[in-house]
């Protein structure tokens, strides 16, 4: 029988770590006072005029972090982004890492931070799971100024016709609260506007974070924020913001949070963390500026796509790189033996006991992701990211099963040990950016219709038969290739826990058709969104959340935030 072993939390280790002044982390990238816009003693922003400058430099090399489906167990994908990180740096790599920030929805609901954990953490990691630099701040308010200039707009004699039954354009709130799904305002009377349905989406939602974070620098931040429908007005024709002539204010407020933040791991390699879409509705990556400025001043960039590869990795290489000219040398994909044991039928409650077997059920759900990724032509390294329950039987039986498909794999370690338990990736990460051929394309052209990307992506990325396209969905395929929308790629809004879009279904299903309820046009970001199955844009609290264990001592420091 296992002992239990008595572990630190996360800010525990957090909080005993000493961090570096962040002007000194800077230097390691040939950064200097003179490029940052300081927040504190450890937190800064690179100013808008370095970020310029840095276009003429050539770019390093770029690895993605993705995983299997997610399942209540945990991958630590964000722990082996930053542990690699480590590592790299521990090999006298010149490197950074681009991650997202953290939504304070999950922080304060059930899924957790996103600064990585253990020993393989960015600090200070109390401010990137609250408030940090108040990016998310500016763009919940640019989301809501907008919200209200609609309204406005509408009380004020409507110029444009807007239909007020087609308003699409949502308020939003960084927390996960189901009542404001679907709200009636206006009421009170002639004064207090015009009556009508309304709703919130989650901030990281919010096509302005989409925006944001595929903006290459702030002029092209206004243009898509013009060309971001909010509307149809009555000849049912899309109503921007460009019609508003709002982008220009919008713009003002997102000034400042279009600047990447630059911080640091617990082991002082640079991290640069910047916007957060969530990846089961929006596209799941931190933004182009924080990657591309990365990799302008670092020889190599660790960076992390949302959820599995069936979600982050795939907006990743057809939304993001597409958009950007982003080239990846190499993907990482990140498995735990827990969850590869949920995936094989095990209970949660039941996955500190030894179970091989279980192991090798699910052990096609990662086996899905390999093939994932190797579609789209790119080198991989599967990280088995060790939990301390984890037995030496069920780590062999996995490494044997990876072997035996010749698929690259190492043992990692980065929670318990920080860099040192990923030199083996660290190495393996390397060995294939040298020794393989990268030859990257895209799942689909964009030329291919709107129905025909989304079939792709459900038969090759998934594993379903088809897609099934409700009544409303058809329409708005009609409609939006009427409006000359077609040629934009696709973004899957879908379950994280399942290939399917049913999250009951684990391991690697089959006989299964995608059911895509409804489009919504992402004009400004460059894409459309596909909802399916019943996945929302404004999640709910769990019965027990996660912000019952947080509180704060007399000295203003975290407790119980992870």
């Amino acid at each position: 029988m296992q002992q239990k072993v008595k572990v630190k939390s996360d800010i525990e280790i957090a909080q005993q770590a000493e961090m570096k002044l962040i002007v000194h982390i800077a230097k390691k990238l040939n950064l200097t006072e003179d490029d940052l816009e300081l927040y504190g003693k450890y937190k800064a922003k690179i100013t808008s005029s370095k970020l310029a400058s840095l276009k003429k430099y050539k770019s390093g090399k770029i690895i993605l972090v993705t995983a299997i489906n997610p399942t209540p167990a945990g991958e630590g994908k964000s722990t082996v982004t930053v542990g690699l990180g480590d590592a790299l740096q521990a090999l006298n790599k010149k490197v950074a890492i681009a991650m997202r920030e953290p939504s304070l929805g999950p922080t304060m609901g059930i899924k957790g931070g996103a600064a990585g954990g253990g020993f393989a953490q960015v600090l200070p990691m109390e401010d990137i799971n609250l408030h940090f630099t108040g990016d998310l701040h500016a763009i919940t308010t640019a989301n809501n100024a907008l919200a209200a200039f609609i309204d406005n707009h509408i009380h004020q004699g409507n110029e444009l016709q807007i239909d007020q039954r087609r308003i699409v354009w949502k308020r939003a709130v960084d927390l996960n609260d189901r009542a404001l799904r679907k709200v009636i305002i206006g009421l009170g009377g002639p004064l207090e506007g015009v009556p009508r349905e309304d709703g919130f989406d989650i901030t990281v939602a919010s096509e302005i974070m989409a925006v944001l974070c595929l903006a290459s620098d702030i002029e092209d931040l206004k243009t898509r924020l013009a060309r971001m429908v909010v509307a149809y007005n009555k000849d049912k024709k899309p109503v921007t913001v460009g019609d508003m002539k709002m982008e220009g204010a919008l713009t003002l407020l997102l000034k400042d949070a279009i600047k990447p933040n630059l911080v640091q791991t617990i082991e002082h390699t640079p991290a640069i963390i910047h916007g957060g879409p969530f990846a089961n509705i929006a596209h799941g990556c931190n933004s182009v500026i924080a990657t591309t400025t990365a990799a302008k001043l670092a020889d190599y960039v660790v960076t992390e796509a949302g959820f599995g590869a069936d979600l982050g990795a795939e907006k990743f290489l057809d939304i993001k790189a597409r958009n950007s000219e982003i080239n990846p040398e190499a993907v990482v994909i990140v498995a735990t033996l827990r969850a590869l044991k949920m995936h094989g039928g095990v209970a949660k409650a039941d996955l500190g006991k030894e179970d091989a077997e279980a192991i090798k059920k699910g052990f096609s759900n990662l086996q899905k992701h390999v093939e994932n990724i190797q579609q789209f032509g790119l080198p991989f390294v599967v990280a088995v990211n060790r939990f301390y329950t984890d037995t030496e039987n069920e780590i062999n039986t996995l490494i044997s099963l990876c072997e035996q498909l010749q698929i690259p794999v190492a043992l990692t370690e980065v929670w318990e040990k920080g860099g040192a338990g990923g030199i083996e990736l660290a190495k393996k990460v390397l060995s294939i950016i040298e020794e393989n051929q990268n030859n990257f394309d895209h799942l689909y052209p964009l030329e291919a219709g709107i129905e025909e990307k989304i079939t792709t992506i459900a038969q090759k990325v998934y594993g379903a038969m088809g897609v099934e396209f409700s009544t409303k969905a058809t329409k708005q395929i009609a409609d939006f290739t009427a409006n000359g929308w077609s040629n934009l790629p696709i973004c899957m809004a879908k379950t994280q826990y399942s290939l399917s879009d049913d999250p009951a279904l684990l391991g690697r299903p089959e006989n299964f058709t995608i059911m895509v309820r409804e489009l919504k046009p992402s004009i400004g970001a460059g894409f459309i969104v596909a909802l399916t199955g019943d996945v929302m844009t404004m999640p709910g609290l769990p019965k027990a959340p996660a912000a019952l264990n947080m509180d704060v001592d007399e000295e203003g420091k975290a407790i119980g935030l992870f």
